[in-house]
C-alpha cells in the first residue's frame, strides 16, 4: 500500500530545516541558502517519498531536479565546476539509470545519453559531425522559453483527453 503523505511530510521537513538554519546565519552553510538548495529539497523529498512508499514513478523527476539543484549550485559556488551543456543529458541519464534499477525500464535512453554526455564533456577532439549537436544545445539555450509556451499551447488548446 502506498503513503500518500510521504512526499508532503518530507519536503515541509526540509523546507523547514532550509529556513530554520537561515534564521541562524551559520557561516559554514551560508552557501546554501539560494535556490539551488530547493530544488536539492524537493528531489531528495521525491526520492526519499519514492523507495519509501515503493512508488518508483517519482525517481526520474526527483533525480533530474536533485542533480540540476546540485549543477546549478556547483555552478555558483565552485569555480572548477564544469559549465557545459553535457552536464544536462548526463543528469537525465543518471535519473533514467536510477528508475531501471529499480522499475527494469530506461536502461537504453539512461546509457546513451549517459555516453552522449560523456563523449561531449570529455573528448577534446570532437569529429566534424558531432558539432550540430553543439549548434542545437546552444538553440535550445536560448529559444527554451519558446518551448514552454509550445507546450503549454498544446495542453491548453490541442490535447483532449
Amino acid at each position: 500500500m502506498k503513503k500518500q503523505n510521504t512526499f508532503p511530510g518530507i519536503f515541509l521537513i526540509g523546507i523547514g530545516i532550509y529556513f530554520l538554519l537561515q534564521q541562524f546565519n551559520i557561516p559554514i552553510i551560508t552557501h546554501f541558502y539560494s535556490w539551488p538548495t530547493i530544488l536539492i529539497i524537493i528531489g531528495v523529498a521525491m526520492l526519499l517519498n519514492s523507495y519509501i512508499s515503493n512508488d518508483y514513478e517519482p525517481i526520474l523527476p526527483g533525480t533530474i531536479l536533485l542533480g540540476l539543484g546540485i549543477h546549478f549550485h556547483g555552478l555558483y559556488t565552485y569555480s572548477f565546476w564544469i559549465d557545459h551543456w553535457g552536464m544536462f543529458p548526463l543528469i537525465v541519464g543518471i535519473a533514467f539509470l536510477l528508475r531501471y534499477q529499480k522499475s527494469k525500464q530506461g536502461l537504453l535512453p539512461g546509457l546513451l545519453l549517459v555516453a552522449i554526455a560523456l563523449f561531449s564533456i570529455f573528448v577534446s577532439n570532437k569529429p566534424g559531425w558531432f558539432q550540430w549537436i553543439t549548434i542545437a544545445a546552444n538553440f535550445v539555450e536560448t529559444f527554451w522559453p519558446l518551448l514552454l509556451i509550445l507546450i503549454g499551447i498544446y495542453i491548453l488548446f490541442i490535447k483532449k483527453k
